[in-house]
């Protein structure tokens, strides 16, 4: 569903007509053709076999030619001469795309003068091109039949007429038309209504692992070819609660690519398939900026990339471009103006130093449909107060609404990774009427080996605090991975404590906190250093007073031993909208100094 169009208008068509006049003695054409034995299927390019490696879209083709691709396709035939000659220089094939109109975009298929004009504006491309070496066959139009039942039989028509035009005057190269998946009519209609189509030309995302399968299944006899295919696409992937798609990092998505090319174009070589074309062999903003480009909008290759190349060499690249985690923050709704710590995990798998690029942007208006061309969103260029490779403090924007944070990763040899992470702004006043519903995925861990940035932070200091130490990292004890937090208090007769709270050192005249109605208990491990220590562990201290309260609390009072064990506070039937103070120990006077040990706090 995710094509590139260029509508073939008239002024197209009188450049069509000067090609023909200005380049009359072009190279011979190559003589390209579908050969079938006992229902198996080969392109041959004058007499020897030749499989698509193909990518789609407007990227570097002299990459695509060093990766082991042997042709790109082409929507239209808008600078089509200046690709063929690259394409030729380059030891590329060219599936010349010839734009038919959508409906969608107010073709009507039931106009003869508009029908004729379109048919006139494609006879003229063919004539032009059909002697360029670099040719490789007709691609005539691109899901012209819409995305519903594709059984309008005047487009069919349409696609046959150009079909048969192609073939009566040139010989030299197949025809192929092109749609979106196999479902309703499709299959029907190209093998009943276009005898002129030698090729089937398959768009498929989420279901390209199984297309062949499928067009097995539904009747398909004509070979086909995988004409674009990549990750799954935004109308395939379920909507969050502000109606944003969540989107796979680029390593992830690059194994869609394995996926699909394994199971639906390598299984089927020599058979009913004749190749594929990955999409999009580029930059394009569809959605995000990100989900489609198998490259970064300044030519970074991503990891689809050398997955492609080591499906069409046999071997792996030399060198990888980088891998990189899904983004991770305290959550993912956010108060106007509140600045929120994102952390990131990226690797270059040859050891190469990594730098990033930290970026916010507004959300897309709305997710298109078909590739039609997509304003890329505002950023916000300010929103970024510091970042480095693994984290970025970002502040929100003033503006409630939908944002998109991104990390691009890249190394020195011209590789990168991306990810970004869909966030909503939500005003302050809306905010603490609804008790600021920010529910993070659970476990919400807030403190253990390597957390990164900590949702709630020990920063309420109370009591005797001039007597109280805290030690994040000690490595004497640890439950789990290196270390533990360290408390010790030095003062026998008084009392001192520490509360954990989001936004830090906020007594609840702020926003914040956490939505945990989905948590139903609150864990830690301690230990003591003697055995003996009491504490008093707990939640929820903002009870009465201020402007921003818990909306629960509760309690446990613990007698340490001098081993660990697991303690919990039961949230059962409790109201926790809004958490701010996530955590909290008491430490009363006991007549001797206390020293005691923390890990693994979390929220489950």
């Amino acid at each position: 569903m995710i094509g590139n169009p260029r509508n073939l208008k008239a002024s197209a068509m009188w450049k069509t007509f000067l090609v023909v006049l200005l380049f009359p003695c072009l190279a011979l054409a190559a003589k390209v053709e579908v050969v079938a034995t006992d229902g198996n299927h080969q392109l041959l390019i004058d007499g020897e076999p030749f499989f698509v490696k193909g990518g789609g879209g407007d990227g570097p083709k002299d990459v695509l030619a060093a990766v082991g691709g042997n042709a790109f396709r082409t929507w239209g035939t808008d600078n089509l001469l200046d690709q063929l000659d690259e394409a030729e220089s380059l030891g590329l094939k060219v599936a010349v795309g010839i734009w038919l109109g959508h409906e969608r975009h107010g073709f009507d298929y039931n106009d003869k003068a508009q029908v004729a004009e379109q048919f006139e504006s494609a006879n003229a491309a063919i004539d032009a091109f059909k002697d360029h070496p670099a040719v490789l066959l007709w691609s005539i139009g691109n899901e012209m039949e819409g995305f519903a039942d594709g059984d309008n039989e005047k487009i069919w028509a349409a696609v046959e007429e150009i079909a048969a035009y192609a073939k009566a005057t040139d010989p030299n190269h197949p025809t192929m038309t092109v749609v979106a998946e196999i479902g309703g009519e499709r299959v029907r209609a190209m093998h009943e209504l276009t005898p002129s189509i030698d090729i089937v030309g398959i768009n498929a995302y989420g279901g390209a692992p199984s297309i062949a399968e499928r067009y097995r299944e539904a009747g398909g006899t004509k070979p086909f070819i995988l004409t674009e295919f990549g990750p799954v696409g935004t109308w395939e992937v379920q909507k969050n609660d502000w109606g944003a798609v969540p989107e796979p990092t680029s390593s992830e998505k690059a194994q869609y690519y394995g996926l699909a090319y394994r199971n639906s174009v390598l299984a089927e070589k020599d058979k009913l398939c004749l190749g594929s074309f990955a999409f999009t062999w580029g930059f394009k903003q569809e959605a995000t900026a990100t989900w489609f480009g198998m490259f970064y909008d300044d030519n970074t290759k991503l990891a689809a990339v050398d997955v492609m190349q080591e499906l069409w060499t046999g071997a792996p690249p030399r060198n990888r471009v980088p891998q990189i985690e899904p983004i991770r923050a305290p959550g993912n709704r956010f108060i106007e103006g509140q600045t929120v710590t994102f952390t990131v995990d990226a690797f270059d798998p040859g050891g190469e130093p990594l730098t990033a690029q930290w970026k916010l942007y507004a959300e897309a208006e709305e997710y298109r449909v078909g590739g039609d061309a997509e304003p890329k969103p505002d950023r916000f260029a300010d929103a970024v107060i510091e970042s480095n490779l693994n984290s970025a403090t970002i502040r929100m924007p003033d503006q409630p609404g939908a944002y998109r944070v991104f990390a691009i990763v890249r190394d020195p040899a011209g590789g990168g990774a991306t990810a970004n992470m869909p966030v909503f702004v939500q005003d302050s006043d809306t905010a603490a009427k609804e008790r600021l519903a920010v529910a993070p995925e659970l476990p919400l861990v807030l403190y253990a080996d390597d957390i990164g940035p900590m949702p709630y932070v020990p920063s309420g200091w109370v009591g005797k605090t001039d007597a109280l130490s805290v030690e994040n990292n000690d490595t004497k004890y640890a439950n789990s991975g290196n270390t533990a937090m360290r408390v010790a208090f030095m003062s026998p007769g008084d009392w001192a404590g520490v509360v954990w709270q989001n936004p830090a050192n906020d007594w609840g005249d702020l926003p914040g906190g956490f939505d945990l109605s989905d948590a139903t208990k609150l864990t830690f491990f301690a230990r003591g250093e003697t055995g003996g220590e009491k504490v008093d562990f707990s939640f929820g201290a903002l009870r009465e007073g201020q402007a921003f309260t818990d909306t629960a609390a509760g309690k446990v009072v613990v007698e340490l031993t001098d081993e660990w064990q697991q303690y919990e506070i039961d949230l059962t039937g409790k109201d926790l909208r809004r958490i701010k103070t996530g955590f909290a120990f008491a430490i009363p006077g006991q007549g001797k100094p206390v020293v005691f040990y923390l890990d693994d706090v979390r929220y489950e």
